[in-house]
């Protein structure tokens, strides 16, 4: 026999050669995707509805690392060779496998968590799915879609909440400023606050980052003994969350209009399409770690009060009514 087949590694398991061929074939066939995607988010070069989901420069390499962490886990699974999971995972298989060979590029994206939930159904079955559920949904929510498109037509109420509360600011300044429907105007300089920029970029890249903190934290994971804590918590967390977010971005828009209405174009560019954008989200996403904080603050002094779970057999013992002998 070869001495490369004789010693231990990959060549002594089939299960673990497999893996690798599983790995490597992945890698081909989205390698170039992904790379797409980063190229895309890093330079501002994707499209405005997938530059939504940049947060996958973050959220992708972590799927990744989460993944490798657990195949000591995933290889003591056993294999699945039949049942509903099994036949579920190869359906899933088969249809990433079509929306890859699709000519619309939102297919070609959605394929990518498809196929990779359809592995872990058709080889491990649904603890194999239950294992890798947290890497999975970092991938699914970061993969482009046409989903922030298609939210556009109805935040036109949010638009007209920021562009009133960018006024009521201007105005407590001192600026001569004007509100009409979605448009602000600032020195008879107009400023509409678009559809993109409601601040939903803002939302999502904020709730992406907090379900990964709350993963680090573990509070996402409800324990029976700390059920209703630790809901209480995620829920304050992630409106924590959404009220950061929600007064960032009327600050953004109040220092866009103020810069574009006072002519000052350079400063204006900065802090909308160049890296001061950035900058600002990422001050503001920084900003999560004190909401977490609060968080916990407020869940050690509102935290419900624990049952008593003491069991009937060892409570208080009555005296007996007859006398011993």
């Amino acid at each position: 026999m070869h001495p490369r087949y004789s010693g231990s590694g990959i060549w002594r398991s089939p299960s673990r050669f497999r893996g690798w061929l599983l790995l490597g074939l992945l890698g081909l066939l989205y390698g170039p995707l992904l790379l797409h995607w980063a190229e895309g988010w890093l330079n501002k070069t994707i499209s405005i509805e997938h530059e939504y989901y940049s947060h996958g420069l973050l959220g992708l390499p972590l799927a990744a690392w989460l993944g490798w962490q657990r195949r000591g886990d995933w290889e003591t699974l056993p294999e699945q060779r039949m049942g509903w999971a099994h036949g579920l995972g190869l359906g899933l298989l088969l249809l990433g496998l079509r929306l890859y060979l699709h000519p619309v590029a939102d297919a070609v994206n959605l394929s990518l968590p498809l196929v990779l939930m359809g592995l872990c159904l058709w080889l491990k079955g649904a603890a194999g799915l239950r294992l890798m559920a947290f890497p999975l949904l970092l991938v699914a929510l970061a993969t482009p879609t046409a989903f922030p498109y298609l939210l556009t037509p109805y935040i036109l109420p949010l638009q007209q909440l920021i562009a009133i509360a960018a006024g009521f600011l201007l105005l407590q300044m001192g600026i001569d400023v004007r509100v009409d429907q979605v448009y602000v105007y600032v020195n008879n300089q107009v400023v509409e606050i678009a559809p993109y920029c409601a601040g939903l970029k803002l939302l999502f890249t904020g709730l992406y980052a907090g379900l990964i903190l709350l993963y680090a934290a573990e509070g996402w994971r409800f324990t029976r003994q700390s059920l209703r804590e630790s809901r209480f918590k995620a829920a304050l967390f992630l409106l924590g969350i959404v009220g950061l977010t929600a007064i960032a971005n009327i600050l953004r828009n109040t220092m866009l209009a103020y810069l574009h209405g006072t002519e000052q174009k350079l400063a204006f560019d900065w802090l909308h399409e160049g890296w001061g954008g950035d900058l600002y989200s990422a001050l503001t996403l920084g900003g999560l770690l004190w909401v977490w904080r609060g968080v916990e603050w407020l869940g050690d002094r509102w935290q419900p009060a624990p049952v008593d779970q003491t069991p009937l057999a060892e409570g208080p013992r009555s005296e007996p009514l007859l006398p011993r002998r």
